[in-house]
């Protein structure tokens, strides 16, 4: 076991919501019940409120959330402070508009859900929506997800009718997002940060897995991250 690990669940709990209900079985599942998964509300996050005290950080399902700028800030602070991160669905969705506005400076990424009228509709409505669909994906080799699953392509379950706008995808590609998973119409349906210790990011839900690869792949970064930090604590 190993003890003290802790992850952000940033997100605005439902009990009703299936994702909600399976995330900690996913995290118990992976750990041996050692992870202690916190949730954080989005509206929670304010500026200069810090997230240091966690090992990791997992974006999760639930659109619209309370405070999207708090999902952006935790999803930033994982990204620069190079803290594990793991956002599935709407985190996949609010990972790319993070890194369009901050890495990019597409300031007016958004997404059309919450905001029709966005001067750059970053996240829009995929042309079929994916709600209970199982569909496969295959990932690119060498990528964390890869290697997580150790298949070259595997079936997944998505619960969403919102990803990346095809618009901007050559953008996105152009920097140090790098695509780790498409679908067969090559649509992406995860991305990972080059150079970052753990940054995943997957339009399907892995927590509905039993067990998850990735799941476990993320929590492993969190041991790691946990390890190297009291490492250089003492």
């Amino acid at each position: 076991m190993h003890p003290g690990i802790r992850i952000a669940l940033v997100g605005d709990f439902n009990e009703t919501q299936k994702a909600h209900q399976a995330i900690p079985r996913a995290l118990a599942a992976a750990t041996d019940a050692s992870a202690e998964g916190v949730w954080v509300p989005t509206d929670s996050i304010a500026p200069g409120n810090s997230l240091s005290e966690f090992d990791g950080i997992w974006c999760v399902p639930g659109m619209p959330y309370r405070s999207a700028d708090g999902a952006l800030r935790a999803i930033r602070h994982a990204r620069q402070s190079r803290t594990p991160f793991l956002g599935t669905s709407a985190g996949f969705q609010y990972a790319l508009i993070e890194h369009a506005r901050n890495v990019l400076g597409m300031a007016d990424a958004d997404h059309q859900k919450t905001n029709p009228k966005a001067a750059t509709p970053l996240i829009s409505a995929l042309g079929c929506a994916l709600v209970g669909v199982k569909a496969r994906v295959r990932f690119t080799p060498g990528s964390a997800i890869r290697k997580a699953y150790g298949v070259p392509e595997t079936t997944v379950l998505y619960h969403c009718s919102f990803g990346l706008n095809g618009r901007y995808r050559r953008l996105m590609e152009s920097s140090s997002l790098h695509v780790t998973a498409v679908d067969d119409q090559d649509e992406i349906r995860a991305i990972e940060h080059d150079g970052h210790p753990f940054f995943a990011a997957t339009l399907f839900q892995p927590e509905m897995d039993a067990p998850s690869a990735l799941v476990n792949a993320f929590v492993a970064a969190c041991m790691r991250q946990k390890g190297r930090l009291s490492r250089v604590a003492s």
